[in-house]
């Protein structure tokens, strides 16, 4: 079983990053102060650190069609939890960079994915494989 990621990042507004991760994604909130914030990821610790002068970074890179952001973050989420996510999110009028399809269609390693940036432009990523095996195919 693997053991939880830890990931610390940048946000410029500490109440829109607790709105957006605990509010839209549903990340139960743990330990904070008032320059940080941890959140319960899908299991993983992400850690909202306050930087006022945070600016998110405008690189992407080619991907099965789409231009991928660079850097971004997210977890592996089952098809059910990813399809949750994905109907949370357009609930919330979040924008998507890249909208909820599948990559890869009938290839090694075919998933769902979906890209959308936080209101401190972090870009985030989430993906479902119908067949987990698929995650390190080559």
């Amino acid at each position: 079983m693997p053991r939880p990621f830890h990931l610390a990042f940048p946000v410029h507004d500490l109440a829109a990053a607790r709105a957006f991760y605990g509010g839209v994604i549903g990340c139960p909130e743990g330990r904070s102060s008032d320059h940080w914030i941890d959140f319960d990821l899908f299991g993983h610790q992400i850690v909202a650190h306050l930087d006022p002068d945070a600016k998110p970074v405008a690189v992407s890179n080619q991907v099965d069609g789409h231009a991928v952001p660079v850097p971004h973050f997210g977890v592996v989420l089952t098809m059910p939890d990813w399809e949750k996510l994905a109907a949370r999110v357009e609930a919330a009028c979040v924008p998507f960079g890249i909208a909820p399809h599948i990559r890869f269609k009938g290839q090694i390693g075919e998933q769902a994915t979906m890209f959308f940036r936080d209101p401190s432009g972090n870009a985030l990523e989430f993906k479902a494989f119908a067949d987990d095996s698929q995650l390190f195919a080559t």
